[in-house]
C-alpha cells in the first residue's frame, strides 16, 4: 500500500470530489461535451500542462513530460453524459432534464483529473505522459473520431491504459483481464416488403409478418447452430414493427436487431449468417429484403505485457485481496476497443460498490461513488511512475 500517494491524495480529494459532482450536475451528451472540456482543460493548463483542445470535436489532450526518457504513456478517461432522466435525488443531480451521468464518466475524469494534479506537483516520471480526455463513448465512437483527427499521430503512445466503475463489486477492488474483455457491437435494421391486403384474404396479399415471425425464429439457430459453443454471441431481435389493425396484412415489416461477440471470428460470421437467413427467408415467403447494416464497436483485447503491468501495479497498490487477476469477459461494448487496435494496452474495471439498491449503470437511479476518486486517480499515479520509470 502506497499510504503517502493515498494521504496526499486524500488530503485533496474534496476538490475532486466537487469536481465530478459539479460536472454530473451539467452533463453533456457526445460531441456536446464544451463545459466539461473547458473544466479538465483549464484545470490542465494551471497545472502546466500542454493542452490541445477539440480533439475530435471536443476531446482534449494534456502533455506532461520529464526528464529525457523516451517511453510515452497514454491515460484516457471518457467524458459524455446519457440520455437519461436522473432519480437519484441526489444533490447534485442534473441540472438537465433528460440528460445524466448514468455511466460515470464523470467519476472517470475525476480520477484522471486527481491523478494529473499529482503528477504534475509530485509525480516522479522520466518521459511523455499524455492524458486522453475523450468525448462520446456512448455509441458516438469518439476514440475513432480523435484518432481520426492524429491522436496518436500528434500524441504517440507506447501503451495506453483505461478503467470503467463497475457497480456489483466491492467499491475500489480492481478487475483486470488479459485478451478479448469487452464485446464488440453491431446492430442491423431489416425490412421485409410484402404486399397488404385484407386480413380475411391471405391469398391475395404478400405477408410480410409471417416472413419476420419466421426470421425472428430463425436468427435463434445462429448462436444455438453456427457458434462454436465454447465461443460467446448473442443476437437480439430488440423490435418488430408491423400493421396497426388485427384485419390487415401489412405492406412491410421492419426488425431492429444488435449483435455482440467476443471474437472479431465470430463477429464475421454472425453478419453473414444473418445475411444469408434473411435472404433464404426472404425468398421462402415471397417477399423482398432491405439490410441496413450498422457496424459498433471492435472487440477489446487487452495485451499480454500491458495487462501483466497493469496487474502488477494493482497489487502492489491495494493488495491481492483487493485484485482479481483474471475477471470474466463482459459483453458491453467499449470503444477504447479501437485504442488497442493502434496501440498495445489494457482496460480494467474498478468496483463502483454493492450496497444494497445499489444501481447498474445505464440506471437512472445510478451513482459514481466519490470514494473511487482516490483509488482510481492513485492508480493511475503508480501507473504512470511505473511506466515511466526513471532511469
Amino acid at each position: 500500500m502506497h499510504s503517502s500517494l493515498f494521504d496526499t491524495l486524500q488530503q485533496r480529494a474534496s476538490e475532486f470530489i466537487d469536481l465530478r459532482r459539479d460536472i454530473h450536475r451539467h452533463p453533456e451528451l457526445a460531441f456536446e461535451e464544451q463545459r466539461t472540456a473547458e473544466l479538465v482543460a483549464e484545470r490542465l493548463e494551471r497545472w502546466g500542462y500542454a493542452v490541445e483542445r477539440g480533439i475530435g470535436g471536443t476531446g482534449v489532450v494534456g502533455r506532461l513530460v520529464r526528464g529525457h526518457g523516451n517511453k510515452r504513456l497514454g491515460l484516457r478517461a471518457d467524458m459524455d453524459a446519457l440520455p437519461i432522466t436522473e432519480a437519484t435525488g441526489a444533490a447534485w443531480s442534473s441540472a438537465h432534464p433528460g440528460v445524466m451521468h448514468a455511466c460515470g464518466h464523470d467519476g472517470h475524469t475525476a480520477m484522471l483529473m486527481a491523478a494529473a494534479w499529482y503528477l504534475a506537483e509530485h509525480g516522479q516520471f522520466n518521459g511523455e505522459l499524455n492524458l486522453i480526455f475523450q468525448p462520446a463513448e456512448e455509441g458516438g465512437g469518439g476514440a475513432l473520431r480523435m484518432m481520426a483527427d492524429g491522436l496518436f499521430t500528434r500524441y504517440p503512445c507506447d501503451a495506453v491504459f483505461a478503467m470503467h466503475n463497475m457497480p456489483g463489486v466491492a467499491q475500489g477492488h480492481l478487475l483486470l483481464r488479459e485478451g478479448p474483455a469487452m464485446a464488440s457491437s453491431d446492430y442491423a435494421t431489416i425490412t421485409l416488403d410484402g404486399v397488404g391486403g385484407h386480413g380475411a384474404m391471405p391469398h391475395q396479399a404478400i405477408d410480410p409478418v409471417v416472413a419476420a415471425a419466421s426470421l425472428v425464429m430463425g436468427l435463434q439457430t445462429i448462436v444455438s447452430r453456427n457458434v462454436d459453443p465454447q465461443q460467446m454471441a448473442v443476437v437480439t431481435v430488440g423490435a418488430l414493427h408491423a400493421g396497426q389493425a388485427n384485419n390487415v396484412i401489412p405492406a412491410s415489416a421492419v426488425l431492429e436487431i444488435s449483435m455482440r461477440a467476443m471474437d472479431s471470428g465470430v463477429r464475421r460470421l454472425l453478419e453473414q449468417r444473418i445475411r444469408a437467413l434473411v435472404e433464404a427467408t426472404a425468398t421462402g415467403h415471397g417477399v423482398q429484403a432491405r439490410i441496413d447494416w450498422r457496424p459498433g464497436y471492435a472487440v477489446l483485447v487487452n495485451t499480454p505485457e500491458e495487462t501483466a503491468l497493469a496487474r502488477q501495479v494493482a497489487l502492489e497498490l491495494v493488495g491481492p485481496e483487493r485484485v482479481t487477476l483474471q475477471a470474466a469477459a463482459l459483453p458491453a461494448s467499449e470503444d477504447f476497443a479501437f485504442m488497442l487496435e493502434q496501440v498495445p494496452g489494457s482496460y480494467l474495471q474498478i468496483g463502483n460498490g454493492n450496497a444494497p439498491g445499489g444501481c447498474m449503470v445505464h440506471h437512472p437511479g445510478y451513482d459514481f461513488h466519490d470514494g473511487n476518486i482516490v483509488v482510481g486517480g492513485a492508480y493511475w499515479v503508480r501507473m504512470a511512475e511505473t511506466f515511466l520509470t526513471p532511469q
